[in-house]
């Protein structure tokens, strides 16, 4: 017994003694690194939802999930091990304002209604867009904001298509792309009129979606007037009047070199020939400067107090100029509440929402690509200060947050078509060449991935924190000009300005038109007026010749545009589109085309096109070309959890994260959860 004692005794003093150590171990780890004391609402469930337009995501050659473990993308590679990633595929017709509503609503555009941007319906012109796609108004059914917020949530919304006007109270939305809603001033060129060749060029595209605001305003110089102290020039200097959006800043080209030659190379900008702006060589940006812009709604204008930048594209030594005015993307009357947008841009300053515009504007010199990446890198700039801002201005429950760029970059002139092998312009340049681009785009990817660091570092621990985009990108090859084949067979009548190269539609005479993005309209009787179904055998007779030749339409390769064309009877059951609001016939094309709305003199049908990049109207599901990623991560989703190559579709990622936040999934949902929980 005495032994046994003893052998207890020390057992006892043993064990004490690992108690005090941890006890110490504790106390001290408590001290150094003290626990968080959350608040409820940090507790609660919450959402930061990234959805850039266009981030292209395949298991070949845009591997994302392949660039972050090789440690290119570090915070992508950090989210993929808390959570389930793979691949999604977008829904026909692959175009965003029709992808961002499956991505918000969980459903085809046979529920949600929208079957492409600018969409054409029963009753209306078709000379006219009767409902825009990036309106939230386009929606037959409510998005994911209005759903979370219904359920107590609240949601900021930043650039994102379809969410504006807005249909929320009680959260924040800033700048919907092109919803129509609120003073949006979009960028706008400046160049020499000259002979008007390029003007002719351009035709409609100087339009912004074709027909809307001016993107490229041609103007010719003139004598300087009433300039205060302006700078010598040693060669005749000119003004210009640069006017936009009721308002002009003057451009003062001169010749700063005394070398007896004609050598414009600085331009001084001012609003009142007084006080200037900046005096900048060509490549360069003036500061951002207060000016005051006019926006129309309907009869009423309104002053708007916003800023502008000013960017020399380029200067001739015989006073050509192409100038560029960027105004400030973000203010009051763009915004709700009104007072979030002073909040946002009291930290960030004035907002470039992205780079370029559409149809791209920067592709038509080799100078335009440097203010095209100016822009971008501007753009990323704000993007990534907005994570955070948002959080601290407004403590929401949910973000849904897009940039615009990364489309602008993979559809634009300088890169998909030389990067990526399916181009028929990839051997155009040297591998040494396509590396340096490769270098480009993948610098584009980084700062994606910066933007998903600034989400993690803002999250709370019931964040779930998801990266999705609504479309990929492929190399576009050749355009199809179908309205001058339809001009050929004799189905379109029109005629062409000369001065301004924009045509002149006579829709009395006209039976068959495209319109955006896959739409084909047939009447034999004439489109004039309010757009009706035709019916009859006339109407069956011409509408099947119409089919013939789209079926039978051939490149001088001997490759077929037409990959698909289908009814509008049948739009609903092959591409779970809505028939309302639909063409006579809907036509995919083949990955390498792409359609193309305008009209020439010449009647040329397939075309060589400056962009490289493109991607309405694919059919994209085995189009790898077309994927995008999809990253979920927070409580409850399996970590590192690959999805596998096999992309998932669109629709589910919006019952996904429904189930993940707990929120009752709505009845109208088509698509179904992932197996991506625990």
């Amino acid at each position: 017994m005495k032994f046994k004692f003893r052998a207890n005794k020390n057992y006892y003093i043993s064990f004490l003694f690992l108690v005090i150590l941890v006890v110490l171990g504790i106390a001290a780890y408590q001290y150094f690194f003290p626990a968080k004391n959350y608040t409820p609402n940090e507790m609660a469930l919450k959402l930061d939802w990234f959805i850039p337009d266009g981030m292209r995501a395949d298991p070949t050659l845009f591997n994302v999930f392949e660039w972050a473990k090789e440690g290119k993308l570090p915070n992508i590679k950090k989210l993929m091990d808390m959570g389930s990633y793979g691949y999604s595929y977008p829904v026909y017709p692959s175009h965003t304002p029709v992808n961002f509503a499956a991505l918000l609503t969980g459903t085809y555009p046979e529920v949600n209604g929208v079957d492409d941007g600018p969409m054409h319906v029963i009753g209306k012109p078709l000379n006219t867009v009767a409902i825009g796609g990036f309106r939230s108004t386009a929606r037959k059914i409510p998005a994911i904001w209005k759903t979370l917020e219904d359920a107590g949530m609240k949601v900021d919304v930043l650039s994102v298509p379809g969410s504006t006007p807005p249909e929320i109270n009680k959260g924040v939305v800033m700048r919907g792309r092109w919803g129509g809603w609120g003073a949006d001033f979009n960028a706008i060129n400046f160049e020499t009129k000259g002979n008007l060749a390029q003007r002719v060029i351009q035709g409609t595209a100087v339009h912004l979606f074709y027909f809307g605001a001016p993107l490229t305003v041609y103007v010719d110089g003139q004598t300087p007037s009433g300039w205060k102290d302006a700078p010598k020039s040693y060669s005749k200097p000119l003004e210009v009047p640069l006017t936009g959006w009721g308002t002009t800043v003057y451009a003062y080209i001169y010749d700063s070199t005394n070398d007896n030659k004609q050598n414009y190379d600085r331009v001084l900008f001012s609003l009142d020939k007084q006080h200037s702006m900046g005096d900048i060589k060509q490549g360069q940006w003036t500061n951002w400067d207060p000016i005051t812009l006019i926006w129309q709604n309907g009869n009423i204008k309104v002053p708007v107090d916003t800023h502008v930048k000013i960017n020399v594209i380029k200067l001739g030594n015989d006073g050509f100029f192409r100038l560029r005015l960027d105004y400030d993307n973000l203010n009051q009357y763009i915004s709700f509440p009104s007072y979030a947008a002073n909040m946002m841009e009291k930290d960030l300053g004035p907002m470039v929402d992205f780079a370029d515009n559409y149809p791209a504007q920067l592709i038509y010199y080799p100078e335009d690509k440097k203010t095209f990446m100016d822009e971008a890198a501007m753009s990323f700039t704000w993007h990534t200060g907005a994570v955070g801002e948002m959080v601290k201005d407004f403590a929401p429950n949910a973000i849904i947050h897009d940039i615009y760029t990364p489309n602008q970059m993979l559809t634009s002139r300088w890169w998909m078509g030389y990067i990526d092998p399916n181009s028929i312009h990839y051997n155009d340049v040297t591998p040494a060449q396509r590396e340096v681009l490769w270098n480009q785009v993948q610098d584009m990817y980084k700062k994606l991935d910066a933007i998903v660091g600034q989400m993690i570092d803002n999250a709370g621990p019931n964040t779930y924190i998801v990266l999705s985009s609504d479309h990929g990108a492929v190399p576009l090859n050749r355009t199809v000009r179908l309205n001058n084949f339809f001009a050929q067979k004799g189905w379109l009548k029109y005629t062409i300005d000369p001065k301004t190269g924009e045509p002149n539609i006579d829709w009395a005479h006209s039976q068959v038109i495209y319109l955006k993005m896959d739409n084909v309209y047939i009447n034999p009787n004439g489109l004039a007026g309010n757009y009706e179904r035709a019916s009859g055998p006339a109407y069956e007779k011409l509408r099947a010749e119409v089919k013939q030749a789209l079926e039978n339409l051939t490149d001088s390769n001997g490759q077929k545009p037409l990959s698909d064309v289908v009814d509008w009877e049948n739009v609903k059951n092959f591409l779970d589109l809505d028939p309302s609001r639909a063409g006579d016939l809907i036509i995919a094309n083949a990955p390498g085309y792409g359609w193309d709305e305008q009209v020439t003199a010449d009647q040329k049908v397939f075309d060589d096109p400056l962009i490289t990049g493109y991607k309405q109207a694919i059919l994209a599901k085995d189009v790898p070309g077309m994927w995008t990623p999809f990253i979920i991560a927070g409580p409850g989703i399996k970590k590192n959890n690959f999805l596998g190559n096999k992309p998932v579709n669109q629709i589910d990622q919006y019952p996904t994260i429904m189930k993940a936040l707990k929120v009752t999934i709505p009845g109208f949902v088509q698509g179904k959860a992932l197996p991506v929980f625990n």
